[in-house]
């Protein structure tokens, strides 16, 4: 079996995520690491290659057939994505999800200006929810779909809002914590259709360190005024010490469920809902992130290009298994 050449972009904790997956996938081997602090990176994976990501010669010689992005969505994918997708096959978990038909576009045209697949904005949400809340919609016409996070009392830590925290100045470190509103979760279960607002739905906890000096009520007003992240939600500011961070708020734990209420040609009710749980939120996600580089590599060579999401893409292409044994295993 030929495999699969990986090259992974970033090594956070989707980066770190991304590894661990790739040692367990029989068709695809990690070729090496492109990163903006190649000497700490190198000093932490001894065994792989590590390159220069704005150095695109350099992990061209690696020959990679795809490449995983692992960096945030405020910041990095906006510039790395369009850029990097003009070398090699991408795909990336860009999540911020009012910003998605820009991103699509930018990616498309890059895309397909290099004949390359740039499967965009996958992972549990967006990516499988997604798709979670298409089937729901199209299975119970007339529903609509709704995604709920952070199901537990402890809520549910976000990857991309504690990154978004991050870039604020003034923030030594951060996280937040997404809880599902269970009130709104009820009215759909019951059939209601609500049309909820972003913020009826969920409410945003963030716990923040500051650095030595930083204002902490002009930081508090930057975070909840950003948009597409914590403007239109309830959002709660706790200032911590790192240690109080790294001792009560550790741990990447995430869950959610999509949930859809209608009724069926004679007026029965019927309910569709799916859930996701995860103890760590990055290896999921970076699990959903090779499975779909296995399909973006794929559907290159088949001569496909531009970008994609999850809703593009046939499940048969995501598995390592022959369509023969997914007939057998799973029809």
């Amino acid at each position: 079996m030929e495999k699969i050449k990986v090259l992974v972009v970033g090594y956070g904790n989707v980066g770190r995520g991304v590894l661990l997956s790739l040692a367990n996938q029989p068709d695809m081997e990690v070729v090496g690491i492109a990163s903006r602090s190649v000497e700490r990176v190198r000093a932490s994976v001894k065994d792989i290659p590590v390159v220069p990501v704005d150095q695109a010669e350099e992990f061209l010689k690696l020959g990679a057939d795809v490449a995983i992005l692992c960096g945030g969505s405020k910041n990095d994918l906006p510039q790395q994505g369009p850029e990097l997708v003009k070398y090699i096959n991408t795909v990336d978990s860009f999540d911020n999800h009012s910003c998605i038909p820009q991103y699509y576009a930018a990616m498309d045209a890059a895309a397909k200006a290099a004949k390359h697949v740039a499967v965009i904005s996958t992972g549990w949400d967006p990516g499988i929810f997604s798709l979670e809340r298409t089937l729901a919609n199209a299975f119970l016409p007339g529903a609509r779909s709704y995604g709920f996070y952070g199901l537990s009392e402890a809520g549910g830590l976000s990857m991309g809002h504690s990154d978004a925290l991050r870039t604020i100045k003034g923030v030594a470190d951060a996280r937040q914590f997404t809880h599902a509103v269970s009130s709104a979760i009820d009215q759909v279960r019951n059939g209601e259709n609500p049309a909820f607002e972003a913020g009826d739905m969920h409410t945003r906890e963030c716990f923040v360190v500051l650095e030595e000096g930083a204002n902490a009520a002009a930081i508090e007003a930057e975070i909840k005024a950003m948009p597409g992240y914590f403007a239109p939600y309830k959002t709660t500011v706790n200032f911590v010490t790192q240690e109080e961070l790294d001792s009560k708020y550790k741990g990447f734990p995430h869950d959610g469920c999509v949930v859809a209420a209608s009724v069926t040609g004679k007026g029965n009710q019927a309910t569709v809902e799916y859930r996701c749980k995860w103890a760590s939120n990055p290896e999921a996600t970076a699990n959903v992130l090779v499975a779909h580089a296995r399909a973006a590599v794929r559907m290159n060579k088949a001569g496909d290009c531009g970008a994609k999401t999850i809703l593009d893409i046939p499940a048969r292409l995501l598995s390592p298994l022959s369509y023969e044994e997914l007939l057998k295993k799973f029809m």
